[in-house]
């Protein structure tokens, strides 16, 4: 009987989540044949629709990257800035995505905006940003955001929040003694792509697919339309 029970919850959940409306928002007008020259501009088009439209952090992103162990790994970071030499975010080098990043510096992006039905997905290589620009990035966030860097124990077994709760006040104790104190392994890191995928929903699934396309960065987008 357990068993059986076992499989009608499992029964429930697929029947719950196929029930789920998806694209329930109003799909967003897209034109590829009308799209710019180069991606930056229509990501930064799409960006700024989504924030007007009051989509929830709308610059954070899925950042993707291979683990040592040649396994995927991914979290959510957030966009700290985009122009023609690519997309960037930063990270502490010591923690498992700086890890990854320095043993296969390469990693994908993905956006999601689904009140405008819309992804963004890019690939490409990744380069560290020097000292001084990782080192003015990290001076441009809070107090408190500055001192969980300085920890420098991301991802690693924690014993207890207390522990946790010490170590942070410690930190932040160092931070307000001294303003200027940054942590040598704060990266700002840049994706410089060479697939940038822009996905516009259908409500009859024939969704719209552009992707720009470039060997190289030294090279010229070109421009292909995907099937759904």
């Amino acid at each position: 009987m357990e068993a059986e029970g076992g499989t009608d919850r499992v029964q429930d959940v697929r029947s719950w989540l196929r029930g789920l409306e998806v694209f329930a928002g109003p799909s967003a007008d897209f034109d590829p044949d009308a799209a710019p020259a180069d991606p930056v501009e229509l990501f930064l088009d799409w960006l700024r629709a989504a924030v007007a439209a009051g989509v929830p952090d709308a610059h954070a992103m899925t950042v993707s990257t291979v683990a040592e162990d040649g396994n995927p790994d991914a979290r959510v970071l957030i966009l700290k800035n985009v122009d023609r030499t690519g997309w960037q975010f930063a990270a502490h080098a010591g923690s498992p995505k700086g890890r990854q990043l320095s043993g296969h510096p390469r990693a994908a992006l993905t956006f999601y905006w689904p009140l405008q039905g819309r992804q963004v997905r890019l690939r490409g290589a990744v380069e560290p940003a020097s000292a001084e620009q990782s080192a003015a990035d990290l001076l441009a966030r809070s107090e408190s955001a500055r001192a969980e860097v300085l920890l420098g124990r991301q991802s690693g077994h924690l014993e207890s929040t207390e522990e946790r709760e010490r170590a942070f006040q410690d930190a932040l104790a160092r931070v307000e003694s001294d303003p200027r104190l940054v942590s040598p392994e704060w990266t700002l890191y840049t994706l410089v792509p060479v697939h940038v995928e822009f996905w516009q929903a259908d409500k009859g699934r024939l969704h719209n697919r552009l992707r720009y396309e470039r060997p190289d960065p030294t090279s010229a987008w070109r421009r292909h339309l995907l099937w759904p």
